[in-house]
C-alpha cells in the first residue's frame, strides 16, 4: 500500500457504528464473527463503522490482536462504507504505530482517544502537544475522541478550537451527552481551515477501498524508472467518479439520547454504540433531519431513548453485547474484567428492544 493512496481528508457525515470485539468462552478473539458482523453492517444504510473504540473493548485488546481486529473488519467490509480504527493509546509512538497499521489496511481515519494513566499531568499544553504530534506523524486525519465517561477529564473545548486548526486534525467525537457542550464545539471550530474532500457523485464519502485502482493492488502511478524500462505497468484509474465539496472541522455526538439535538446543534452526524445493535433506528433519525422533518425526528429520537440509556448508559458493553445477540449480530460475553449480564438483565434488554429489531 503506498502513502498516495491514503486519504488526508475524509467526510464524516451520518451514522456510524461503534461495533463491538466478539469473543470466545475462553476470551479468544472470535474473528469470524466480526467478519458477519461487518458484512451486515455494510448492508445497511450507515455511513460506516468505528473498528476498537469504546464498544469495542479496545483497552481490553492486545496490540496482536488489535492489528488483526483491524485487518479482518477491513477486508470484511464494503467499499462504500466509511472506516475508522480506534488506534489511541497512552503514548504517541505506540498510537502512531498502529494508525500506521490502519493506513496500510485502508481504513479512512483514526479515531484517537485521550491519554488517561497520567490524567493529572494532562494540562492543555500536555493535550495539545499529544494530538498534536500524532496528527503530524500519522497517514491518516485524526478525530479526536472526548469520552469523559473512560477518560477522568474532559477535553476542553479552547484544545479542540487550537487543534481544529491542525490540516490532518478533520473532526471530534464528543461523547459527553452535553448538548451546550456540543454547540459550544461547533462554534469554537467554525473559523477553522475549510478543507477539500473527495465524495461521491451522489455527495457522499469516497473512502480509501473505493478509490483504489483497477488492475493493480498497488494502485494505478506509474514511476519514471518502470516507464524506462519498459515494464508492464498498471494504469487503470479509480473505479468510481468523484467530485470535490468543502467542509469544515467535523463534529461528532457519542450520545445516543443526544442525536436530533447535537444535529441541531451543528453536529455532521454521530457515532454510537446504540448503532452496533440497532442501526436502522438511529439512521431513522438522521434521515428525518435531513428532510427537515422535525416532528418525525423527534418520534424516532423518542423511539430509542429509554433504550440507550438503560443499555448503553448504564449496563454497557454487556448490555450492547446482549443487545447485538437478540437483534440477530453477533455479541457474545464481554472480556474480564467486565461481567456477563444476569438474567434479569437480559429479559430486561428483551423487552426494551421488542420495538427495535434491526
Amino acid at each position: 500500500m503506498r502513502a498516495w493512496l491514503y486519504n488526508k481528508k475524509m467526510l464524516l457525515e451520518g451514522i456510524f457504528a461503534a461495533v463491538t470485539t466478539p469473543f470466545y468462552s475462553d476470551e479468544r478473539v472470535y474473528y469470524r464473527k466480526i467478519e458477519a458482523n461487518i458484512a451486515r453492517y455494510s448492508r445497511s444504510l450507515l455511513a460506516g463503522m468505528v473498528v476498537l473504540g469504546s464498544t469495542g473493548e479496545a483497552p481490553l485488546v492486545g496490540e496482536d490482536e488489535s492489528r488483526e481486529v483491524l485487518r479482518v473488519a477491513a477486508e470484511a467490509a464494503a467499499p462504500e462504507k466509511v472506516l475508522i480504527a480506534g488506534v489511541g493509546r497512552e503514548s504517541v509512538k505506540a498510537t502512531v504505530e498502529l494508525a500506521v497499521a490502519a493506513a496500510e489496511l485502508r481504513y479512512d481515519a483514526v479515531l484517537v482517544r485521550p491519554p488517561s494513566y497520567y490524567a493529572r499531568q494532562m494540562s492543555f499544553a500536555a493535550v495539545l502537544h499529544y494530538y498534536r504530534s500524532v496528527a503530524d506523524r500519522s497517514p491518516l486525519p485524526v478525530i479526536i475522541y472526548n469520552i469523559p465517561q473512560c477518560v477522568p477529564y474532559q477535553i476542553p473545548v479552547e484544545v479542540v478550537g487550537e487543534l481544529a486548526a491542525h490540516p490532518k486534525i478533520i473532526g471530534i467525537k464528543d461523547s459527553s451527552g452535553i448538548v451546550e457542550r456540543i454547540g459550544a464545539l461547533v462554534a469554537a471550530t467554525k473559523n477553522a481551515p475549510r478543507r477539500t474532500v473527495l465524495v461521491t457523485q451522489i455527495f457522499e464519502a469516497a473512502t480509501a477501498r473505493m478509490l483504489e485502482p483497477r488492475g493493480s493492488s498497488e494502485g494505478g502511478f506509474v514511476s519514471v524508472g518502470d516507464l524506462a524500462g519498459g515494464a508492464a505497468v498498471a494504469t487503470a484509474g479509480p473505479t468510481i467518479k468523484t467530485r470535490s465539496r468543502e467542509v469544515g472541522f467535523q463534529v461528532l455526538c457519542g450520545s445516543g439520547s443526544t442525536v436530533l439535538a447535537s444535529l441541531e446543534a451543528g453536529a455532521v452526524g454521530a457515532i454510537l454504540g446504540l448503532a452496533a445493535f440497532a442501526p436502522q433506528a438511529c439512521q431513522e433519525i438522521y434521515l428525518a433531519w435531513k428532510d427537515h422533518d422535525l416532528a418525525l425526528a423527534r418520534e424516532k429520537q423518542e423511539r430509542i431513548a429509554k433504550a440507550n440509556q438503560r443499555i448503553v448508559g448504564e449496563l454497557g458493553i454487556a448490555g450492547v453485547k446482549y443487545a447485538c445477540d437478540f437483534n440477530g449480530y453477533y455479541g457474545g460475553r464481554p472480556r474480564a474484567p467486565l461481567l456477563p449480564l444476569n438474567a434479569e438483565e437480559r429479559i430486561e434488554i428483551e423487552h426494551l428492544l421488542a420495538e427495535i429489531r434491526n
